[in-house]
């Protein structure tokens, strides 16, 4: 197999018959299951996307690397369900070396997280994300097709709920019946396509425009996830940036109030079932095998897993509770 890097990744081109004259090459932000590169030749502008069967954490952690074709399915599947320009046109598929080719995002994009952890927070663009999601999920609500093309967890289960879920369990005994019966129930809530990295980091923002990406764990199953894992992602902020915390509670207000009424009648489930998520999250990205890279201070480390812990036993009746339980304690 060819082993992708920014070194190799002309020479990878050539050998593929791709024409690009001095190409300049530029590692992305590939997070810690793949390898992302950036292609500029000219006035042309592609994404080079490769998957690694041994993730880049401290524990090990390994996946399918054929994960990444389900992800240009997805992209191609979505496509004409969400607005133009809402995911990254798939170029080309190399199946023996499993990567694939997909347009870029504008020159002015950046990550929705870049600009959170500015303080930076744009109601707009949690009404895009919340109306994306929504219509992922009204897209696929019950369809025996979609869950026939992307009915398989078997990645979700890799990269979601034993690194986050079972990993955090077998590190807190006394909370394992909570982390068993969220992933038995959540296991039987089969209902519609779920994205599983539904995370600011994979939201590519420009002034007219906000693109989904990195659809590597989508599956057909429980939507609840994506809502908790968005906002845990606004939690965390909220307790690492305490200073702009009254405008994540007021993102979070504004995407869960979008996200739900985009969403089928028939799911009043989906407020209960993504506050259980949540609390097992939020705990995941202190003690499970992907910790939140931006808090390390073992003072907030602690702040955060006693209110993971409080969530978990005692979880709220509204998503608008969470945040504002957590300023409460300094978050």
């Amino acid at each position: 197999m060819f082993e992708l890097d920014a070194r190799n990744a002309a020479e990878y081109l050539g050998l593929r018959g791709v024409a690009c004259e001095a190409p300049r090459i530029t590692e992305l932000g590939g997070g810690v299951s793949n390898t992302v590169l950036l292609v500029e030749a000219g006035a042309r502008r592609f994404v080079l996307k490769q998957a690694l069967g041994k993730l880049r954490v401290q524990d090990d952690w390994f996946s399918d690397r054929e994960r990444v074709f389900r992800e240009s399915g997805a992209m191609r599947w979505l496509a004409p369900h969400l607005p133009p320009g809402s995911v990254p046109e798939v170029l080309f598929e190399d199946r023996e070396n499993c990567l694939f080719a997909m347009s870029a995002a504008p020159r002015e994009a950046q990550t929705w997280k870049t600009l959170l952890m500015r303080g930076e927070a744009e109601a707009r663009v949690a009404e895009s994300v919340a109306c994306m999601l929504a219509s992922l999920v009204s897209a696929s609500w019950r369809d025996p097709e979609s869950e026939r093309v992307f009915g398989d967890q078997t990645v979700f289960d890799q990269l979601r709920l034993d690194p986050y879920y079972r990993t955090t369990a077998s590190r807190h005994p006394n909370l394992r019946p909570h982390f068993d019966r969220l992933m038995r129930e959540s296991s039987s809530r089969r209902v519609s396509l779920v994205h599983g990295d539904w995370s600011p980091k994979n939201f590519l923002v420009t002034p007219a425009a906000v693109v989904a990406i990195d659809f590597e764990v989508i599956h057909f199953g429980d939507p609840s996830f994506d809502s908790a894992f968005l906002l845990n992602h606004l939690l965390l902020k909220s307790f690492s940036r305490p200073q702009w915390s009254a405008e994540f509670a007021r993102l979070a207000a504004r995407f869960w109030q979008v996200y739900r009424s985009g969403l089928p009648p028939d799911c009043d489930w989906i407020e209960p079932a993504t506050l259980a998520h949540l609390g097992c999250l939020l705990l995941a990205r202190i003690d499970g095998k992907s910790p939140a890279e931006y808090i390390t201070d073992q003072e907030l480390r602690a702040r955060v897993r006693r209110f993971a812990c409080h969530l978990i036993g005692s979880p709220p009746a509204r998503v608008a509770d969470v945040f504002a339980q957590a300023r409460g304690i300094g978050a």
